[in-house]
């Protein structure tokens, strides 16, 4: 810091590096503040349109026993606006901030980066209402994709010129690879949304998608599109993060081309073949990423919760149930038992499990180098989701097959209980971004510093 300190003292006058400074202020503030736009919008689509729906859904289906009791367009809706309205909220934000911003281009990209946010958010909320609400939805329900997919061509054509600088002869981490075909996943998630979308508004009496069209859809959703991009990002932070061994590089690209076929096969309908190597894909992850491997280094906890290191793992022991779940299915499920408990231990114990322990350890850093506001609330939130989960997943089996009838009564209070954890989690990111104070004025200094040097010296 001494030495940084004495650069910035010696090309304090310099009015050209004074110039470069302030113009890396400006866009590291803008990119914060496009990133907590994406956030924002993530976070109000997993509240409102997403859990709270699914709560109103799970509460009728409880009250009348029976999985199939109530629209499967409402279904569909919440199932919509948490996977596009939060999780690709996220992502796309996320996306957009990690591209380097010190390229001359950066505020063309910043304002195409604000188009896409505006095309996606009103894409899912066109979807989310026309769905819920039947105004218009033969027109609404394609449109809302035709947006979507737009916002998504923005973000790709930006991201898809983006060549990283250093070492270009050494190729992609593999890390990269596994985020490139989850990237591919969700272009072809948005795809299929928009081409089901016409078909349905042509010839449906709803705008839910068929069932036989919505099975492969939904394996499509999960483990071409979520599941890779929590494998790329595991594979890339987890070693940091919970202090592990290297990554087992033959293992990750292996469980690549695992689920990629199981993808594959899914979409041809042979789902005993596809959840064999899901399940496969799966354990191959986790000797991939070395997950519940002893750690060679401390983890890095500082700022958040201790238990962060037990959650990232219970996340893929979840995984592991999904995985394990959904193969079952194929022989046991009667009525949508085994296989609601598989996507939602696949959706909430592992896809949210990961969003809300690795969120809240990235997000504030991100957004401005700002610390999180209250660790306590992220053992919280990532407590009550885990009990939620849980009661879900297990009351959903009991339930739905029959096996139990006092299960119907406790699925409405999982329903609650995860509202809560998720609620919780919201709460505590919306106070990192407003209460906590943003520390980014230095960090475009500390990077440029190097640069400034050269500069200077040079001259």
């Amino acid at each position: 810091m001494a030495a940084e300190r004495a650069t910035m003292k010696k090309f304090k006058g310099d009015p050209e590096i004074a110039k470069a400074l302030q113009e890396m202020r400006s866009r590291e503030s803008a990119m914060s503040r496009l990133l907590m736009a994406f956030i924002g919008t993530g976070i109000f689509f997993m509240v409102f349109p997403g859990t709270l729906l699914g709560v109103w859904n799970l509460l009728q289906i409880s009250g009348k026993e029976q999985g199939g009791a109530i629209s499967a367009s409402w279904v569909q809706a919440h199932g919509h606006a948490q996977v596009f309205g939060w999780i690709g909220s996220f992502l796309l934000g996320i996306g957009f901030y990690s591209i380097p911003k010190l390229k001359e281009s950066a505020a063309k990209m910043i304002r195409a980066a604000w188009a896409c946010w505006a095309l996606w958010t009103l894409g899912v909320s066109l979807r989310w209402v026309s769905s819920v609400y039947l105004i218009e939805w033969r027109r609404l329900v394609p449109l809302g994709g035709a947006l979507e997919l737009t916002a998504f061509l923005i973000f790709f054509s930006i991201v898809s010129g983006h060549r990283p600088k250093d070492n270009p002869q050494s190729g992609l981490e593999p890390w990269v690879w596994v985020v490139m075909t989850a990237t591919f996943g969700f272009l072809f998630s948005l795809v299929g949304n928009l081409v089901e979308s016409i078909r349905v508004a042509r010839h449906g009496t709803d705008p839910a998608f068929p069932h036989g069209f919505d099975q492969r859809y939904l394996a499509l959703l999960g483990w071409g599109f979520l599941v890779p991009f929590v494998w790329g990002f595991s594979a890339k932070w987890m070693r940091v993060f919970l202090g592990l061994p290297a990554l087992r590089r033959k293992y990750l690209k292996v469980t690549v081309a695992c689920n990629l076929a199981g993808v594959g096969i899914a979409l041809a309908g042979w789902f005993v073949a596809a959840t064999a190597l899901f399940l496969i894909a799966a354990c191959l992850s986790i000797a991939a990423i070395r997950i519940f491997e002893r750690n060679v280094q401390e983890p890095k906890t500082k700022g958040i919760h201790k238990s962060f290191p037990v959650f990232v793992r219970l996340a893929y022991v979840w995984l592991l149930i999904a995985a394990s779940l959904g193969l079952a299915g194929n022989w046991l499920d009667t009525s949508g038992g085994f296989w609601g408990a598989s996507r939602h231990a696949l959706t909430v114990g592992f896809i949210a499990t990961m969003v809300l322990a690795v969120g809240q350890r990235i997000l504030p850093a991100f957004a401005g180098m700002r610390v999180l506001w209250s660790p306590r609330l992220m053992f919280a939130g990532l407590f009550l989701l885990t009990i939620g989960c849980s009661l879900r997943v297990s009351c959903e089996v009991l339930a739905y097959q029959g096996y139990a009838a006092w299960a119907w009564r406790v699925l409405p209070v999982s329903a609650l209980v995860e509202l809560t954890a998720l609620s919780v989690f919201a709460a505590n990111l919306v106070c990192t971004f407003v209460l906590q104070p943003s520390h980014a004025v230095n960090e475009p200094m500390m990077v440029a510093l190097p640069q400034i040097a050269t500069l200077g010296e040079s001259r």
